[in-house]
């Protein structure tokens, strides 16, 4: 039991973050939350990074200005093709 409750917590934390990444990046690029979501999604994929890691990695660009290399090209590299 104590196994399956620590597993829910962590399922909601991540969605958390993700959510909260999604509101960054709708807030920042003026995107909806489906693209949003797509933007952090494909990301995930095309550096074979975990999406919660990611959501993570975009949270602490706010506060730190850092972002490692291959995440930021990969945004970078989607958001100049979406517009």
């Amino acid at each position: 039991m104590q196994t399956k409750v620590a597993q829910l917590e962590h399922a909601v934390h991540s969605h958390a973050v993700i959510d909260q990444a999604i509101g960054v990046v709708v807030a920042a690029e003026r995107r909806t939350p489906a693209e949003a979501w797509d933007l952090l999604r494909e990301t995930s994929m095309c550096t074979n990074t975990k999406l919660r890691h990611v959501a993570e990695l975009v949270l602490t660009l706010g506060v730190t200005g850092n972002l490692t290399a291959d995440i930021r090209a990969e945004l970078a590299r989607r958001l100049s093709s979406e517009n």
